[in-house]
């Protein structure tokens, strides 16, 4: 049916290449590229060798527009997805506008020199993207992404309006490393030490990071995984979801950690190993949390020893026909049967699926229009039956528990 370029070689882009040869009737002629091209080469290797299906690769520098845009006129695809680093997303759009081809992402544009990420930047192509009659969907992997989609599909179906939405993403599992980020630790560590932000009646609350002592966090019962502490962290999709979801007054993230993951990460932040600014050791000057990147297991190598369950979902709590009541739409994945599909673990497993199920949407013409879009502004019906196809099945029950005021 179509041709698909996708950008990015890591964890989630080795999941995103494999499910997309899984479904060779919509994707019918796939290309990745990335900086690394042994990286590709060993990704479309595993692919011929599991699917039978031909995958072409590619060397691309992602942060260079002419390079990008001499790839893909010479690729020619119907869909440019991004799965490289956030401080890149840009760059690629930049190069699919002069292109003309659509876009896809999974994460929010950062930049490199300012740990801080918001969707303005990106919102801001949306004249250039509509005058040239093209499409961008940004955030279509699994949080920012299904998280969405969970909310779209419960303002479609379950209320007429939604005031509070909580939403929870708690990773039970163990990869047997004393320390380690399940995605790229130079942007993991960058999101978790940020001041956190919810949104409250209108405007933005600012409550301490996770490694201060008077951060936000509480105990949650998950299904399959448990009881996990469970701590406040600002993270993008709140910040499109205020503007799409009718009569919301509050929204709220909350992500689980260890006490070793939080222990491990305040001795490297007082000894100054998160800073990403330069400092000069030995006549060169690195940058402290690139460094430790280049030292901490790759994210992509976690998956082969990795054993439990990663839950993520969202709790509603609005009205229908005058009555109030509160739903949990949820995924639970298991880390190691991700592995044995695609030999990855369940983070790069639940952001690469949503982001070939996008991609399908896209192709397929479920999902249209020109311009810049976040995915709850199109209709979930059809991302979440195949959510349920693709290895992601999701649960909607009642919701009885008790969240923090």
């Amino acid at each position: 049916m179509s041709k698909i370029l996708i950008i990015g070689a890591g964890g989630v882009g080795n999941v995103v290449v494999k499910k997309c040869a899984q479904h060779p009737d919509v994707f019918t002629d796939i290309h990745l590229a990335s900086r690394t091209k042994s990286k590709c080469d060993q990704i479309a290797e595993e692919v011929k060798g599991l699917y039978g299906v031909k995958v072409s690769t590619y060397a691309v520098d992602a942060d260079n527009v002419p390079e990008l845009v001499q790839l893909i006129n010479a690729v020619k695809p119907a869909l440019v997805l991004n799965v490289a680093l956030p401080y890149q997303d840009l760059t690629i759009m930049d190069a699919c506008l002069e292109a003309g081809v659509n876009y896809m992402d999974t994460a929010n544009y950062e930049p490199k020199d300012t740990a801080h990420f918001e969707y303005s930047w990106q919102w801001a192509y949306q004249d250039r993207f509509k005058e040239k009659g093209l499409m961008a969907v940004l955030g279509c992997g699994f949080d920012p992404g299904v998280t969405n989609i969970f909310c779209a599909y419960a303002q479609k179906h379950l209320y007429d309006s939604i005031e509070t939405i909580d939403i929870l993403d708690c990773n039970a599992g163990d990869h047997g490393h004393p320390f380690a980020t399940n995605f790229n630790p130079e942007i993991n560590i960058r999101e978790v030490t940020q001041v956190v932000r919810h949104w409250k009646n209108g405007q933005w609350v600012e409550t301490p990071a996770i490694l201060d002592d008077k951060c936000i966090h509480f105990p949650f019962d998950y299904p399959e995984a448990g009881v996990k502490e469970s701590y406040l962290l600002y993270h993008e999709e709140m910040e499109s979801l205020v503007k799409h979801i009718k009569g919301l007054k509050q929204i709220r993230f909350w992500m689980t950690f260890s006490q070793n993951y939080i222990t491990h990460l305040k001795v490297l932040e007082n000894v100054g190993m998160t800073r990403i600014d330069e400092v000069e050791y030995n006549g060169v000057k690195i940058i402290p949390l690139q460094f430790l990147k280049a030292l901490l297991p790759d994210p992509g190598t976690l998956g082969t020893n990795y054993t439990g369950k990663a839950v993520i979902g969202c709790i509603f709590d609005g009205e229908k026909d005058g009555k109030r009541f509160k739903k949990y739409i949820y995924n639970v994945c298991d880390h190691a049967e991700c592995y044995r599909e695609v030999q990855a673990q369940a983070v790069s497993y639940t952001t690469g699926v949503p982001a070939m199920i996008g991609a399908m949407m896209m192709l397929k013409g479920i999902w249209t229009g020109a311009g810049v879009y976040n995915v709850e502004q199109l209709d979930p019906d059809v991302f979440m039956d195949e959510l349920n196809k693709c290895g992601l099945p999701w649960q909607v029950v009642d919701f009885n528990g008790e969240l923090p005021v």
